[in-house]
């Protein structure tokens, strides 16, 4: 396999939901374990996720899991996740239902560059970028 980045999300004790929201927005083959299906079956953290894999329609991949209760959790800060292209209606999509629940930064719309670009945080504090390019 050739190498690849990929985004790997941290979260405390929301994984599951937030990777169900994140399969909700983009399609795809979710595939999720818990501490206890990796043998942690009596620790505190037995029904948080140990890791979980989102494999996208548009081929994207998203990996997530919960900090360990010992850990202590430290939110997303410095960094975003972007989106772009040109295909204006499916990243529409992802704008509206990554905003939804969540805070807009930046309102999608047209930009002195000439593209669409818009900011938000989900709904898990997850920052996002999105900006809808020009057709060639």
């Amino acid at each position: 396999m050739a190498s690849r980045l990929n985004p790997y999300l941290s979260f405390n004790g929301n994984a599951r939901q937030a990777m169900e929201f994140y399969a909700g927005v983009f399609g795809g083959n979710l595939m999720s374990n818990t501490f206890a299906d990796l043998g942690a079956a009596d620790s505190p953290d037995a029904d948080r996720i140990m890791h979980a894999m989102l494999e996208t329609d548009a081929g994207y991949t998203i990996m997530g899991a919960d900090v360990p209760s010992e850990m202590e959790y430290q939110p997303m800060t410095g960094v975003s996740l972007s989106l772009s292209g040109d295909d204006a209606d499916r990243l529409r999509g992802y704008w509206e239902r990554l905003s939804a629940g969540g805070t807009i930064t930046m309102p999608l719309e047209k930009q002195a560059w000439g593209d669409e670009f818009g900011m938000c945080v989900d709904r898990f504090g997850v920052p996002w970028m999105v900006n809808i390019g020009q057709p060639a």
